[in-house]
């Protein structure tokens, strides 16, 4: 018996959903019913397509989770989570629909204060607080990990600077609350179930028009 790329898609990403891990090839393997070669043959496909970041045979992102530290906790009432970036954190609780919000976690890169947001699907979190993303949307995928570990929330737009000219970085592009929530609302709608499609570029621009990212963000 084989299993489709899409069962394996599955498997990680509702295992995810439900434990905040991710299962081993072993595991999936015996859940699916087929040979733990035939899991990580589907498995390097789905990083092929983007749909995962392997290191080895272990899943290290499936966005939004991550099975590795990256600045960020999610937690819920039932389930605790390492979000991958800014952008992830945020978009756990629009996609995992059993938690009715999430306490999101971290500390501004600058400073080293300690900040955190109640993140529901209602209405977006208050604050002064901002998002940097450091690439663009255009180049996210060149390097993934490195894209997420520099998606990251500020006290404020000083911090921004003041880390910028610490670490020679050039500005990318600074958000609000209200317009990260906007981000992450849908962008992964679907996600969890059967036939999921990952946007092609012109339906990605559209999106973020849509929640007032202006061309900037995509790199233009």
């Amino acid at each position: 018996m084989t299993t489709d790329d899409e069962d394996v898609r599955l498997a990680v990403y509702r295992s995810f959903a439900e434990t905040g891990a991710c299962p081993t090839v072993d595991v999936m393997s015996a859940r699916l019913d087929t040979a733990p070669d035939d899991v990580r043959i589907r498995l390097r496909r789905l990083a092929d397509e983007r749909h995962l970041v392997l290191d080895g045979d272990q899943v290290v992102m499936a966005h939004p989770f991550s099975s590795v530290p990256l600045g960020f906790s999610v937690m819920g009432v039932h389930t605790l989570w390492w979000g991958g970036c800014a952008w992830d954190s945020f978009a756990i609780p629009h996609l995992v629909d059993r938690e009715p919000d999430v306490l999101v976690a971290t500390r501004c890169p600058a400073c080293d204060a300690a900040l955190a947001w109640v993140v529901g699907r209602q209405s977006p979190p208050e604050g002064p607080e901002v998002a940097h993303f450091l690439v663009p949307a255009a180049h996210m995928w060149d390097d993934v990990v490195h894209t997420c570990g520099h998606q990251r929330l500020f006290c404020d737009e000083g911090c921004v600077e003041a880390w910028l000219v610490r670490n020679s970085f050039e500005r990318g592009y600074v958000m609000d609350l209200g317009t990260l929530w906007r981000l992450a609302r849908g962008w992964y709608a679907g996600r969890l179930e059967h036939g999921y499609q990952r946007r092609e570029p012109a339906d990605a621009a559209e999106y973020f028009h849509t929640v007032g990212l202006t061309g900037s963000f995509w790199g233009l």
